[in-house]
């Protein structure tokens, strides 16, 4: 996808538009009758680079005919040009089609991962896709079945989506892309979306940067030759290398708590020492605790603060 075609996506960002905090978009609310049945699928999940997006599609039950003749399957399976157009239909038929999808920028992935106590890539995940089923729901829509790609233990996370909503048939396997054409719709929807987000990235470092040679420099070195983003791609690697900066490694297009980042941050970058002696302990005063101290800090429990459910 050029950056050309990625600007013609409607759920990245403009032109010229940083993508430093993460955000939801949603297409025009279908006006058809319901009940409707719901699809949700991710895309980008293992990169290094760029940002994870979750994708819902929705469309009535009693579509559920017309929806298997678009030729909507798992978006691994497709080629760029036929997502595109797979995106048009789920944009031409605002009767009977909706999609949304919530992109998590790569610093969001990284501060929620890197915190203490850290959300991990799964909590992250289970949090967007209750958001955006959530919001489906708040703009008036209902929903009878709701189809989901699996994320760790089905049976555990289809218990949970029930809990949080009640009344709703839940539906959580692996291969959902697959299986059910709606889960197909929702995986071209985020698909596009993220290769829109990456093929068209801005680089917010450059636009800081008041050193003319500086920039320069980067704009040679942080071309768009990204490959896939993944750690295993020859095209991912030779991009990470060629752009990492000594002092301030990498652009924020990098995910800083993957792996291979670590990795090369403490075998390429300057390391960093903290001189202040009381920071030792001040860290170590607000860690999670363990054990049956599980999520209490030592801050919290020297204060005898407790969490409660009801005041």
């Amino acid at each position: 996808m050029s950056q050309t075609s990625a600007s013609l996506v409607p759920s990245a960002p403009g032109p010229s538009c940083l993508l430093t905090d993460s955000y939801t978009y949603h297409s025009p609310t279908p006006t058809a009758p319901g009940p409707y049945i719901l699809g949700v699928d991710e895309a980008g999940r293992g990169p290094v680079l760029g940002p994870l997006v979750y994708g819902v599609a929705y469309c009535p039950a009693s579509w559920k005919t017309d929806l298997e003749q678009l030729g909507f399957a798992d978006s691994k399976t497709l080629t760029a040009e036929k997502r595109a157009q797979l995106l048009g239909v789920l944009n031409s038929d605002t009767q009977n089609l909706g999609w949304s999808v919530r992109v998590i920028s790569p610093q969001a992935i990284s501060a929620g991962m890197l915190r203490i106590p850290p959300t991990n890539l799964n909590k992250q995940s289970q949090d967007a896709t209750v958001l955006l089923i959530r919001d489906v729901l708040q703009r008036g829509l209902q929903l009878s079945e709701v189809y989901v790609d699996a994320l760790g233990n089905t049976t555990t996370y289809e218990a949970y989506l029930s809990s949080q909503f009640p009344g709703i048939s839940f539906t959580v396997t692996t291969k959902a892309d697959s299986k059910f054409k709606i889960v197909g719709a929702a995986s071209v929807a985020a698909k596009v979306t993220r290769d829109a987000c990456v093929d068209g990235w801005t680089f917010e470092e450059l636009i800081e940067e008041d050193d003319n040679a500086v920039r320069d420099s980067r704009k040679e070195h942080w071309n768009r030759e990204f490959g896939c983003g993944y750690p295993s791609d020859p095209k991912t690697q030779i991009w990470l290398k060629n752009s990492l900066d000594p002092t301030f490694g990498f652009p924020s297009i990098a995910r800083f708590s993957w792996t291979t980042v670590k990795v090369i941050l403490e075998k390429s970058a300057h390391s960093v020492k903290w001189i202040d002696e009381g920071q030792e302990s001040l860290v170590k005063a607000f860690e999670g605790g363990k054990g049956r101290e599980k999520d209490r800090c030592i801050v919290t429990k020297d204060l005898g603060i407790q969490s409660i459910g009801m005041l």
